[in-house]
């Protein structure tokens, strides 16, 4: 893949498709993003400054450029297409933005606020030449007061200068890489978010934080702001359907209980909004007057009737099923080309039957958690990822995290935090983990989605694919699937690159990844019946290199078969019975006859003689092989084994073997090859048994073998029947 790094070349395309969604051809200078940024706290009056601007590109260390080499749409980062300039900027870079606006200072001591919905990374500020303010952060809202920088003629110079080290430095990036490969994506550098002007009251409102507490019936709200030297008093409303539900009043800056009686609840299924006006008053003269909302709900974990630690919504068990989610689009990159697209994807995952998604070391702009909210889309949001190895990109990660959490708190629709994916620079995890819960206690925690568990936090995540799989339950934390799938299907003219693209498993059809597909969520209902809260499927689309999205990059084709939503729809209902038959060595290693050196050609039959073959318990392999529980080690190629058991009827209720293979197996049952099964699994998986197989059943005593191939990578064998009672 051709990734520009040196400005010598550095108007080389770096998409090699040039591939894009339907809403880019909407975009244009005048209407880039034009919809009010900040639904959480709506003021009427206020100016874009989405459009065009001048840039340039010099030596990081270098002063503000006299000459500008040409203009950028703004808020589109410069590498992605819709900043019509396309172009990689290195760490030994820094990019500048120029553009002036007219502007006159408020009347009656008012100020201008100019946000910032997030730079990517170190953003430094001029008006009229005069150094407004820095910020460090590729993620969160900022705001500076510019009021005393401005002139008096009305026109206004404003510059921003950017620093974006990407992974040549220890900040949070997410997956943002200079050099894109596998699982790592083109650098974001600069704007990527609105820019806004907005006038203010010399008393205003900063920030309206609400926390919802269902069985008290009450709502907490945190109203901090500037009070201009004045004693301010607040008056919070609460509606719904434009009639008041209740009113409270208190001093600015204190915490207020707002009363909502007989609360109407916010859930996946009925995503129910209350309105919320915030008023700053000062002997009774209106100072401020924003505009937000709440929703009414609860996350917690209780234990369902059979005792296992759940995930509860609002006080009831509810299976989380949703999507990881990147976020990235191929003609803006972290940013959407319109907020219809940024809806739209939420809008699809919630039509196929999804109700949660995990935000995938992204923060995306508020508008997402709105649409989120509105539509009823639960949340587990990731903190971006990045080398915290140094003291510095420690003391960074912990002023992002905690600015991600002020600016995102107050969306219902996040119920989940993720402080650490993976291990990628994970550090102090019991730290930020008590500090989330302490700071935050109205959400939960997951620890560290898959591999490097700490043991705290709510939920036990593990990482499976294909999958599906589960951790083992506890008696205090929630068992979760954090990511599974991964079902490769690249479509030709709706790529990123030609050709060397990437999935966990490929398929060449959409019929049969569909059928792939709908497997995979027949085998998590029996996880869910085994316990499991929660699993999240990757992922919404294909990105870049990866095509192991159930949409193409540009939004175009979706890959799902139309039958996938009814399957999805499954999870949610009650999980089917199963009985064993003869039992699989998950739990209690099972005894069998096994040779490693290849035996006479009867050595399946049922009067075959194994007394010479070794004795031991399943399941065998390899330790570290993925969802194995290996109690007799195996690490040649080949394996064959030998088990009876006996049957006091052969009328069993839909049997299916129960087997976790990796690789190629083949099982023998009474003398007859019964199932020949390619491949691996990466964890227990269910078969029905055939008519065939079926038909070799006897009353009494019965003999399984079981011969496994393996050829690279980890290696495990286990294999049990069982009849399902309850579809």
């Amino acid at each position: 893949m051709a990734l520009v790094l040196s400005r010598a070349s550095s108007a080389q395309i770096l998409s090699p498709t040039h591939n894009r969604t339907r809403w880019a051809a909407q975009v244009s200078p005048t209407n880039a993003l034009p919809e009010y940024p900040r639904p959480q706290l709506v003021r009427s009056r206020w100016t874009t400054l989405n459009g065009t601007w001048e840039y340039a590109i010099t030596d990081r260390r270098a002063g503000q450029p006299k000459t500008w080499e040409g203009t950028i749409l703004v808020p589109f980062a410069i590498q992605s297409q819709l900043s019509t300039v396309e172009r990689a900027v290195s760490d030994s870079e820094r990019l500048w933005y120029h553009r002036t606006f007219t502007a006159t200072a408020p009347a009656r001591g008012g100020r201008l606020l100019l946000h910032f919905g997030a730079v990517d990374w170190d953003a430094t500020i001029f008006v009229n030449g005069k150094r407004i303010g820095q910020h460090l952060g590729g993620y969160d809202p900022f705001t500076f007061d510019i009021t005393d920088a401005l002139n008096s003629g009305g026109k206004q110079d404003l510059v921003v200068s950017v620093w974006d080290p990407t992974d040549k430095g220890p900040q949070p990036r997410g997956k943002q890489v200079l050099k894109p490969n596998g699982i790592w994506y083109t650098a974001v550098t600069g704007i990527w978010q609105t820019v806004w002007l907005e006038p203010v009251s010399p008393a205003h409102v900063d920030d309206v934080v609400v926390t919802p507490d269902i069985d008290a019936g009450t709502a907490r709200v945190h109203v901090s702001g500037v009070s201009g030297g004045r004693n301010i008093e607040v008056i919070v409303t609460a509606s719904s359907n434009g009639r008041t539900v209740n009113q409270v009043r208190g001093p600015l800056g204190s915490d207020l209980t707002l009363s909502i009686p007989a609360p109407h609840l916010w859930s996946p299924t009925d995503p129910f909004l209350y309105d919320l006006r915030v008023v700053l008053h000062v002997a009774d003269v209106g100072y401020d007057d924003v505009k937000s909302y709440f929703g009414m709900r609860k996350i917690s974990l209780a234990k369902d009737s059979a005792g296992v630690t759940r995930l509860f919504l609002n006080n009831k068990p509810l299976f989380q099923y949703g999507m990881l989610d990147q976020g990235w689009w191929p003609d803006g990159l972290y940013t959407a080309p319109t907020d219809s697209a940024l809806r739209f994807d939420i809008a699809t995952m919630k039509s196929w039957g999804f109700n949660m998604i995990r935000k995938h070391v992204k923060v995306e702009p508020a508008r997402w958690y709105y649409h989120a909210d509105k539509l009823g889309m639960l949340v587990w949001q990731d903190m971006p990822s990045g080398d915290n190895n140094t003291a510095e990109g420690k003391q960074e990660y912990e002023a992002e995290l905690h600015q991600m959490v002020d600016a995102l708190r107050s969306h219902p629709s996040i119920v989940m935090w993720v402080p650490f994916n993976e291990g990628w620079g994970q550090f102090d995890t019991e730290k930020y983990v008590s500090w989330l819960k302490g700071y935050d206690p109205s959400r939960l925690v997951n620890n560290a989605s898959g591999w490097t568990d700490k043991k705290v936090g709510d939920v036990s995540d593990v990482h499976s694919y294909p999958g599906p799989d589960m951790p083992k339950l506890e008696p205090n934390r929630a068992a979760v699937l954090g990511e599974f799938g991964g079902l490769g299907l690249p479509l030709a003219g709706h790529t990123w690159l030609l050709q060397n693209n990437w999935g966990y498993r490929s398929f060449t059809t959409q019929e049969s990844l569909g059928a792939a597909y709908k497997d995979l969520i027949s085998q998590m209902r029996y996880l869910i019946a085994d316990g499991l809260s929660a699993a999240v499927y990757t992922q919404t689309t294909d990105v870049e290199i990866e095509v192991n999205g159930l949409m193409t990059y540009d939004r175009a084709v979706m890959k799902l078969p139309a039958d996938a939503t009814a399957a999805n729809k499954t999870l949610y209902g009650p999980p089917p019975v199963v009985k064993s038959v003869v039992p699989t060595s998950l739990l209690d290693g099972q005894q069998w006859h096994y040779t490693t050196a290849a035996p006479p050609g009867d050595w399946f039959a049922v009067g075959f003689v194994d007394a010479a073959w070794q004795q031991g318990p399943g399941g065998f392999g390899t330790a570290r092989t993925p969802g194995a529980v290996v109690r007799t080690a195996w690490n040649s190629s080949d394996i064959w084994l030998r088990r009876t058991f006996t049957l006091n009827s052969t009328a069993l209720v839909a049997p299916q073997w129960r087997i976790h293979h990796d690789e190629d197996a083949e099982l023998y049952l009474n003398g007859v090859l019964v199932a020949s099964l390619s491949g691996y699994t990466s964890g227990y998986t269910r078969i029905p048994l055939d008519a065939k197989a079926i038909a070799q059943l006897r009353t009494g005593l019965n003999t399984l073998a079981v011969h496994v191939h393996q050829t690279t990578g980890g290696q495990y064998i286990d294999v049990g029947l069982e009849e399902r009672i309850r579809p």
